[in-house]
């Protein structure tokens, strides 16, 4: 299964009073594994950056102003998320300013059905606990150290550690940072799971006999054995 972790910069908090993206970053994780695929921009807001945001992330309207607007990077970002899951923290944020750039440009929303909260994850199986991503990171030994401040692609990188922990299956592969892409049972750049042959567990008629021998041996009060 593919799915996708990404995160958002923005110029604050509202789209609908004018914010807007400055900056994503995506990061591609396939059957709960991070393949090493990445999808990451910084967005020319067309306005300015109020300081409390700056604060945040870092980026100034000067040094965006050189960057590239939401509409030349609006098709590069959809064909790399496909139709793929979306994974974020307080997805209802990152999916907003994402939707509010698409119908800017009248193109169709992404469904919300389509994103998974990390948020709510961790609500759900550590009550009462703090949900913040940095929190996370520290109850999962995730690596933060470098977040300094907020960037999309860091943060959806270290998304994609968090994701697969709450997932509770990190066991499935230790490679998670290596670029899996191109070994055997790959098609078109995806991974794909080979099927193993089932294991045989059915005992031979050898070891029935030698199971039996041990009972009457060893587990001489068995009471399975015992005269009706």
């Amino acid at each position: 299964m593919r799915e996708i972790a990404f995160d958002t910069e923005t110029t604050g908090f509202d789209p609908a009073t004018g914010d807007r993206l400055v900056e994503i970053g995506c990061v591609e994780i396939l059957d709960q594994a991070r393949t090493g695929a990445e999808f990451h921009v910084y967005i020319n807001p067309e306005r300015d950056v109020p300081e409390a945001a700056v604060a945040v992330h870092g980026l100034t309207a000067e040094r965006l102003k050189t960057e590239p607007v939401f509409a030349e990077v609006a098709d590069r970002f959809l064909d790399f998320v496909g139709d793929a899951p979306l994974v974020a923290h307080n997805a209802a944020f990152d999916m907003r300013f994402i939707n509010a750039e698409l119908t800017r440009l009248g193109r169709q929303p992404i469904p919300m059905s389509r994103s998974i909260d990390t948020v709510q994850m961790a609500r759900i199986r550590f009550p009462g606990a703090p949900a913040s991503l940095d929190a996370l990171c520290r109850r999962f030994g995730v690596d933060n150290s470098n977040r300094l401040l907020h960037g999309a692609l860091l943060d959806a990188q270290l998304l994609a550690e968090v994701y697969l922990h709450l997932l509770g299956d990190r066991q499935r592969g230790f490679d998670l940072a290596a670029d899996r892409r191109g070994g055997p049972g790959e098609t078109d750049g995806r991974r794909r799971t080979v099927a193993r042959p089932p294991r045989v567990h059915t005992p031979t008629p050898a070891e029935l006999e030698a199971h039996q021998a041990f009972i009457l041996k060893e587990v001489k009060a068995a009471i399975w054995l015992a005269e009706d």
